[in-house]
């Protein structure tokens, strides 16, 4: 008879088709157990975004079944355990992954994308932040339908000091931040550089986000000072970068992503937004193609979306059945695993240079 240990082996042989490696290598394998003809597989994720578990699940089972005659039924478990690299610690954030969506231009869609992928992280079971880091024009808290001011929190640190905190909005269980909430809806923002820098390190530093799996930044359009800023405060794990089809827009993404590969920031892909008629589509794909990135996918150009985010129920997209959710949790799955692909590749973070 086959012992656990025979099986146990066998599956830490099994390459995972997404990542290319053995679940041994991955870490991915928790228990193998045996009860008589019945083996019990237990599987650790390495987000809740994984893609397409029953294809896994059928191949691990026939792996074993095809190694150990005598196995007639395999169960597979699955969990799942969200890794990063703790991206925040370096500003003292408790957050695995910190992911900024950039731009290289305005009017494409990026904070429709940042909203989109945080309810599609938090659809498939993580827990998310969002940060609106457009400080010249928030429209994140529009999108969510969030209104209101941040509270003010004290806290007692290790060392006896009381300290004044901001507690985020809440909204649908999403941890919200943004500059919206500090001045009025027409209310021009008309700051320098240093007082930019001062909102977002409020923003990062004394925002109380608790542990967070994803903390996902609305950047703003193109290759500014504020992105420079981030770049340096926080580790991120990885760039986004949103563009619509035709050649203008593409031109501006292509900068981009060279800003975000001159701060050694990995860029984990391109999202191509507004496909459809009107603009085109399958730009963002060569483009990708052309500067060697991955390309994470589109949303389609439909009344949908913008009927959604003008009602502030940008969570209905995610949420509710219709022509722009399946692409959107397609992008948020790409993305994450993106992630996880960068954090087997490059386990430690990279040394910032700005050049």
């Amino acid at each position: 008879m086959v012992t656990a240990a025979e099986v146990q082996t066998t599956v830490e042989a099994f390459e995972d088709p997404q990542f290319g490696k053995n679940l041994k290598s991955l870490k991915m394998l928790k228990g193998v157990s045996l009860d008589g003809s019945s083996a019990t597989i237990q599987i650790e994720l390495p987000t809740p975004a994984y893609p397409n578990r029953p294809a896994l699940e059928d191949a691990i089972q026939s792996s074993v079944r095809s190694a150990h005659a005598d196995v007639d039924q395999v169960n597979v478990q699955f969990t799942s355990v969200v890794r990063g690299k703790d991206s925040g610690a370096k500003v003292g954030l408790k957050v695995k992954n910190v992911i900024a969506v950039g731009s290289g231009k305005g009017g494409v869609g990026k904070s429709t994308v940042a909203a989109s992928l945080a309810y599609g992280l938090k659809h498939y079971g993580a827990t998310v932040g969002l940060m609106d880091a457009d400080v010249y024009g928030p429209s994140i808290p529009h999108l969510l339908g969030a209104t209101g001011q941040p509270a003010m929190k004290q806290i007692q640190t290790p060392d006896g000091k009381t300290i004044e905190r901001i507690v985020p909005i809440e909204v649908d269980g999403i941890k919200l931040m943004s500059m919206g909430f500090m001045v009025g809806e027409d209310q021009a923002i008309v700051w320098r550089g240093p007082m930019l820098h001062k909102a977002l390190t409020q923003f990062l530093q004394q925002t109380e986000w608790g542990e967070l799996d994803y903390l996902v930044v609305d950047m703003p359009p193109g290759t500014g000072d504020v992105a420079l800023t981030l770049s340096q405060m926080v580790q991120l794990a990885g760039a986004v970068v949103v563009c619509t089809p035709q050649k203008v827009a593409l031109l501006d993404a292509g900068k981009a992503i060279s800003m975000f590969k001159t701060v050694k920031i990995p860029i984990l892909g391109m999202v191509e937004n507004m496909t459809g008629e009107i603009f085109g589509q399958g730009g963002a794909k060569k483009k990708a193609e052309e500067m060697g990135v991955s390309f994470l996918g589109e949303l389609p150009s439909i009344a949908e979306v913008r009927v959604r985010g003008d009602e502030g129920k940008i969570s209905a997209l995610v949420n509710e059945e219709n022509p722009a959710q399946q692409p959107i949790l397609d992008i948020t799955s790409n993305v994450a695993m993106e992630i996880a692909k960068e954090i087997l590749k490059n386990p430690t973070m990279p040394t910032l240079e700005i050049l």
